[in-house]
């Protein structure tokens, strides 16, 4: 079966697009990548999502003109990737604009990109909303990427860390005896985009290769604030996003943009995520960390990550066959098989959910939905072909 999965992340750079062909037996599902590619969101499109984020309001117009243009540039996006390729279903994640939490609980979540356009664009069944339901069985609809982690690791003799560095940092833990647990650290690359972009006027979007960060100071006082975050210290599950990290929270600390050494702002932003995220490498003992997300390209994270835990041994989600760039967009690949199938498509154990829930709402293509015969429920696992 091939299926796409598309998602743009926290960060909003752009749309991240997996072409997957899945095929099973005994339970385990084979997954393997066909083609990958990531189409940046056109500068106007870009510039009214980002003044869209939170913490500001915006109005339905706004709204509905959003859902429209971001679901017209994943349908663009879905038809370049799919070419002459017969694909099943396209499982369309969206753009989140809000995640509404509140007292480490949360009240429902927001993607837009609406899946008519993707299904008229392209005759192919969509599914999308894909967080919504879990949210309501008293998820936090997040992380979902856990899911692939637990059916990757699950088996494994001793505790594993995935950690995906997005806009937001999320960790999985997992391995064989262990109740899988999954929750969102903190900031990842959303602060230090942010910062970046603000600093430069919108000329710069991100600290490509940690070039300015690299050549900054951590500056100690302020990093010691930050670690006071009382997201921290709650306890997962727990989910968290744009409506707490953005950029008042960074003037919060460092000030009005024109007394920063961007430098030095970055660097501290940069120590932040790594000190975060050793702290729960730390809390579980872990051994092995696989990372994927865009910070699994910053050498200078990744740098930083390994000497601060240096009994731990941190790689790229790329070790495992899997391109770390390409792990979020195949994930929601293999949820929309999951739920094509009538499986589950969430770890209860990592959303804080009353149960796992089959995910999405479906919209049909070209021709009438035929749906097969629900598979028999249980564990599944996936392997990476």
């Amino acid at each position: 079966m091939k299926i796409v999965g598309m998602i743009s992340g926290t960060s909003y750079d752009g749309i991240d697009v997996a072409l997957c062909d899945f095929s099973e037996k005994d339970r385990v599902i084979e997954l393997k990548v066909l083609d990958f590619k990531s189409f940046p969101y056109e500068e106007k499109l870009h510039a009214e999502i980002a003044s869209s984020m939170p913490p500001r309001s915006i109005d339905m117009e706004r709204v509905c003109r959003l859902d429209t243009f971001i679901g017209q540039a994943f349908a663009d996006a879905a038809k370049s990737i799919i070419k002459s390729d017969q694909v099943d279903l396209i499982s369309s994640h969206g753009q989140t604009l809000f995640h509404w939490v509140e007292d480490n609980h949360a009240f429902g979540t927001l993607q837009l990109g609406e899946p008519t356009w993707i299904a008229e664009r392209t005759g192919v069944p969509v599914l999308s909303n894909i967080r919504s339901r879990d949210v309501a069985a008293g998820g936090h609809g997040a992380p979902l990427v856990s899911l692939l982690d637990q059916m990757m690791f699950g088996d494994n003799p001793e505790p594993v860390g995935a950690l995906n560095l997005g806009g937001i940092s999320n960790i999985t833990v997992t391995g064989r005896g262990l109740e899988p647990i999954a929750y969102d650290i903190g900031p990842a690359n959303g602060l230090m985009d942010a910062a970046i972009q603000e600093h430069s006027k919108g000329e710069l979007k991100f600290d490509k290769d940690a070039n300015l960060a690299r050549s900054g100071q951590v500056i100690e006082e302020i990093l010691k604030e930050l670690l006071k975050e009382p997201h921290y210290a709650a306890k997962p599950p727990k989910s968290t996003g744009k409506e707490l990290f953005h950029l008042p929270y960074i003037k919060k600390y460092f000030g009005e943009v024109s007394t920063w050494i961007i430098e030095d702002v970055l660097r501290t932003l940069l120590e932040l995520t790594v000190e975060t995220v050793a702290i729960e490498v730390d809390r579980f003992k872990l051994k092995n960390l696989y990372v994927h997300g865009g910070g699994s390209a910053n050498p200078l994270m990744m740098e930083r990550l390994k000497q601060r835990v240096p009994n731990c041994l941190v790689e790229p989600m790329s070790v495992l066959g899997l391109d770390p760039r390409q792990k979020e967009a195949a994930t929601f690949a293999l949820i929309g098989y999951l739920t094509w199938n009538g499986l589950p498509g969430a770890i209860a154990s990592c959303t804080g959910a009353r149960a796992s829930m089959v995910l999405g709402s479906l919209t049909p293509g070209a021709k009438p939905l035929q749906l097969p015969t629900p598979k028999p429920q249980g564990n599944y696992r996936v392997r990476i072909t």
